[in-house]
């Protein structure tokens, strides 16, 4: 589920909650401008703006506002110079956007939501100037869904309502509803290093799952969007699923690979495909049956992974899985 799955979800059940949005980053961090995390009333989040201190920071500054219905933009300077200190070590400044999350625009985030899962185009205006919180959709064919907006805003801003990348100005905070491609790839060894490169230059949305923070880091994927170090399994609690998601699993280990395996049969996603021996593929998928997984299922399953190119290095491995993942992505 998206996040504005969730969120609708909360409404409906006459529950809201606080949603946080990076608003604005200087220097390195550990999400991209737009990333956003939902907090709800029960305490509970949902997606990530970039973990640590940043992410725990924005929790507890949720929970000070919740159900309070302020609006808030908090920073956090990430410039530690030694392991020792609290501070995050990233080295950039981030600022945060926190909001409430009523019953007032469930129809923005309903169709947010329709947006998200047919793919079409719109953006999200968050006016949050002056004391004003005002929340406006705009799709494809220029429907207004929420709070309206004036002739002047929108001449005054109209070339940013049909950009690609979020934008701050003037307290309006334009967000491209993101037709992208996520691909999430568990592990960050050597093949995953090429493969986030080459798949980021075919237009996909990296990010690297690995438990090891030595591996996963930004200077090893440059390319990557996002990273997330921790145990594959709860990684999963951070990830979108709502059918358009690729997943490759490059894990060190074939019981990392099978857990990240079970986790994503259980969403939907457009593709699945794990790397692996024959005789590995098949030990894991017939685990996979006993766990209760049917056929149907399983063939859905690319094992071993990749069209067929007579790989052997691993930017060779790399450039045979993502010609499946463009395979797959253009097929009609």
């Amino acid at each position: 589920m998206n996040i504005y799955e969730i969120i609708c979800e909360y409404l409906e059940r006459g529950k809201g909650g606080i949603l946080a949005t990076v608003i604005k980053r200087e220097g390195s961090a550990p999400r991209d401008i737009g990333a956003k995390m939902f907090v709800g009333e029960d305490g509970k989040t949902f997606g990530t703006v970039g973990g640590g201190r940043l992410e725990s920071d924005g929790y507890r500054e949720a929970l000070e506002i919740m159900n309070k219905g302020i609006i808030k933009v908090f920073s956090i300077h990430m410039e530690a110079q030694r392991v020792e200190e609290k501070d995050m070590l990233c080295g950039g400044n981030v600022e945060v956007l926190l909001e409430p999350v009523t019953v007032k625009h469930l129809n923005v985030y309903k169709r947010t939501m329709d947006c998200l899962k047919s793919r079409e185009k719109g953006v999200i205006v968050t006016n949050f100037n002056k004391n004003v919180f005002a929340k406006t959709l705009i799709d494809k064919e220029l429907n207004i869904v929420g709070d309206p907006l004036d002739d002047e805003t929108i001449n005054k801003h109209k070339d940013l309502f049909y950009g690609n990348q979020p934008v701050l100005l003037d307290g309006l905070f334009v967000d491209p509803i993101q037709i992208s491609f996520p691909l999430y790839i568990f592990g960050a060894g050597h093949i995953a290093q090429s493969l986030s490169k080459i798949a980021r230059i075919a237009g996909f949305y990296i990010t690297v799952v690995d438990d090891r923070e030595e591996f996963a880091n930004k200077e090893r994927f440059p390319d990557a969007n996002t990273i997330i170090v921790g145990d594959f399994q709860d990684a999963f609690n951070y990830l979108d699923f709502t059918g358009n998601e690729y997943v490759v699993i490059l894990t060190r280990g074939h019981e990392y690979d099978a857990e990240a395996l079970r986790e994503s049969m259980k969403r939907d996603a457009k593709y699945v495909g794990m790397i692996g021996s024959k005789r590995k593929v098949k030990i894991i998928l017939d685990h996979m049956r006993k766990g209760g997984f049917d056929e149907e299922a399983i063939g859905r399953i690319h094992a071993p992974i990749g069209i067929s190119i007579n790989a052997e290095t691993p930017e060779e491995i790399a450039i045979s899985i993502a010609a499946e993942l463009v395979s797959v992505r253009n097929a009609r």
